[in-house]
């Protein structure tokens, strides 16, 4: 994992829990990575989306008014880009919820909570590779 790179990378964290998203911001500026948002819930997030193209986002599944399944609907039909690796961020263990996300491309892993620093750094040595 190269320190320069984390410097320009863009995380979006999707998340009705502002502890969740406290927590995981605090774990990821300490690996060095200073660029990230946070949004309450799926329609945040697609209003996010149109003006901001981050390079990963860790997205809830149980949120309310879009969850992260109608979200994850949404951003296919809208057609918006497969360059953003997506990973479900969720305290449900459920092999239903996983499934629920297994027709989408950019679904790159299934975290449980509360995000660790070890599968943070996962995730971006996947993207870095990737990239």
């Amino acid at each position: 994992m190269n320190q320069t790179n984390l410097n320009q990378l863009k995380i979006l964290l999707i998340d009705d829990d502002s502890v969740s998203n406290f927590i995981a911001s605090r774990k990821l500026t300490k690996i060095g990575i200073e660029n990230i948002d946070s949004v309450e819930n799926g329609a945040q997030a697609l209003e996010y989306l149109k003006n901001q193209s981050p390079d990963l986002i860790f997205l809830d599944i149980n949120m309310p008014i879009m969850d992260g399944h109608e979200f994850m609907i949404e951003y296919k039909m809208r057609e918006l880009s497969e360059d953003i690796h997506i990973y479900i961020l969720s305290s449900s263990d459920r092999a239903c919820d996983r499934g629920r996300f297994s027709g989408f491309n950019n679904i790159f892993g299934y975290i449980e909570k509360p995000l660790e620093e070890a599968n943070i750094i996962k995730a971006i040595d996947k993207l870095q590779v990737l990239l």
